[in-house]
């Protein structure tokens, strides 16, 4: 498997795991775990989650499932926007390190950009930083406009922007991915595979076909080329996590690649960043 490196050092696996709707089924719990856990023994020991997924059923979920392990996880917890203030964050993150059972985060995100002004997240963030509680910080759904500003706003230790990336959701590759490129900072990329959706293109299949793999995996590989990225899919039973471990070991020929931007064009002018 490839792996990141992020501004300040540390190394992480380009496939983690994401876990959006996990924790908030009982009938599921047992299989989600399980599924977390195979994970982390395949190397997906990135792990991202958020207060908001199932108002912080998540992230329970993976402190009952990977609480004796935690020392081998990069741990990635996002905070809403409306907590993403001097007075809120710091309770936000006490809250998400209760949820998960640690007593710090390895990289802490703005879930996407509210009425808090960039610089006082920023400087919300840096305490946070500071106190130990979390030991990187990034942002998530932000545009090249919101970077600018927030690089502008005193917020040159962004090591990420978490955003929705993968064949029909092109668009960053016109201008976001670059400036992220330009300024060494990794692009996390959320429903790689748009949530299972592209599993019946022709095109897919006919490469899965060439390649010995699923339509899943093909999307997943073609994400994944891409130096500097993080992708992380979620998967909710044992099978799937394999499933998606196994497309980071596919290399897509040019020719297949060259099929896939005829299938899947990128937009000829610049839009505005998508999310899910």
């Amino acid at each position: 498997m490839k792996h990141v490196t992020l501004p300040g050092g540390d190394v992480v696996p380009s496939l983690g795991q994401g876990t959006w709707k996990m924790g908030e089924r009982a009938e599921r719990r047992a299989d989600e775990m399980t599924a977390l856990r195979a994970g982390v023994e395949l190397g997906m020991t990135l792990i991202d989650t958020a207060e908001m997924y199932g108002d912080g059923a998540a992230e329970t979920l993976i402190s009952e499932a990977l609480g004796s392990v935690r020392d081998q996880l990069f741990l990635v917890s996002k905070a809403y926007p409306q907590n993403a203030s001097r007075s809120r964050l710091a309770g936000a993150c006490e809250a998400s390190l209760k949820r998960l059972g640690t007593d710090r985060l390895d990289l802490y995100l703005l879930h996407w950009r509210g009425s808090v002004p960039l610089a006082e997240t920023v400087e919300a963030l840096e305490a946070l930083k500071s106190a130990g509680k979390i030991r990187y910080w990034g942002v998530s759904n932000l545009d090249t406009d919101d970077m600018e500003e927030l690089v502008a706003a005193g917020g040159d230790g962004c090591v990420t922007d978490q955003i929705l990336y993968n064949l029909v959701r092109r668009g960053p590759e016109l201008d976001l991915l670059p400036w992220l490129a330009e300024h060494n900072i990794p692009v996390m990329a959320y429903s790689p595979v748009e949530q299972g959706r592209l599993s019946t293109h022709p095109a897919l299949a006919t490469i899965a076909a060439e390649v010995g793999a699923t339509p899943v995996q093909v999307a997943l590989a073609w994400t994944l080329r891409r130096d500097g990225l993080i992708a992380i899919p979620k998967a909710s039973s044992v099978a799937h996590v394999r499933e998606n471990r196994a497309a980071a070991d596919i290399v897509l020929s040019d020719a297949q690649l060259a099929t896939l931007d005829a299938a899947f064009p990128r937009p000829r002018d610049r839009r505005p960043l998508e999310m899910l």
